[in-house]
């Protein structure tokens, strides 16, 4: 999965993975954190998810590649954000908002030293199998011990479409995380009447499940 591919995405406007509203397994299984924690949200677009997570008393840290999205979601919530340059990335910034547009593998340790919390909606299913392993490798090795956090996946057929988003059933889920993170399924939903392609395609279920991590 290239970079330019995720450009074109956004440059035609070929976003169907963009959420109109907020995920609801982020409002029903999100932790309490202590007001001010920053939280990471890696390919996070331009998420409404970002929005609600400062309404929680957050500091928000999105990761983005595209920089159509992250123009986008500034100017949707009326914002006019600061930009600096640091490092690889430009760093867009208002209020208790800040997304970085750039690749996300070069984030540092240093960059999310202060990150308790992880938000992860479509990062891991929008990698194929050789990414995801180097995205939780990545996370593992730059995330504070004692980061919490909240995955959101889906398990089908992938022999009936090709994906993105991937299916990452659970087993590779469990598989994945298995180096220091503690990993907690807390819901799981046969979403396929909401997956038009998916029927489409021939998909027999559409699992999504929701875990909590802790690291």
């Amino acid at each position: 999965m290239q970079a330019d591919f995720w450009q074109e995405r956004w440059q035609r406007n070929q976003i169907g993975f963009h959420q109109a509203v907020v995920n609801p397994y982020l409002q029903r299984h999100w932790p309490v954190l202590p007001p001010g924690s920053r939280v990471l949200v890696p390919l996070c677009g331009k998420s409404l998810d970002l929005v609600w997570l400062a309404g929680q008393g957050a500091r928000v840290l999105g990761v983005e590649l595209a920089p159509q999205a992250v123009e986008a979601f500034f100017a949707e919530q009326g914002l006019q954000p600061a930009v600096v340059r640091r490092g690889a990335f430009d760093c867009y910034s208002a209020g208790a908002l800040e997304v970085w547009c750039g690749d996300f593998f070069a984030l540092t340790a240093d960059d999310v030293a202060d990150c308790t919390a992880l938000y992860d909606r479509a990062a891991m299913i929008a990698l194929p199998p050789d990414m995801r392993q180097r995205y939780v490798r990545h996370l593992t090795a730059i995330l504070p011990a004692g980061c919490v956090g909240l995955l959101v996946t889906l398990d089908y057929d992938q022999s009936v479409l090709a994906g993105p988003p991937f299916s990452v059933p659970d087993e590779e889920v469990r598989a994945l995380w298995s180096g220091g993170w503690q990993v907690d399924q807390v819901e799981c939903r046969d979403i396929l009447d909401e997956g038009g392609k998916f029927v489409s395609a021939g998909a027999q279920r559409l699992d999504e499940r929701a875990y909590r991590l802790k690291l």
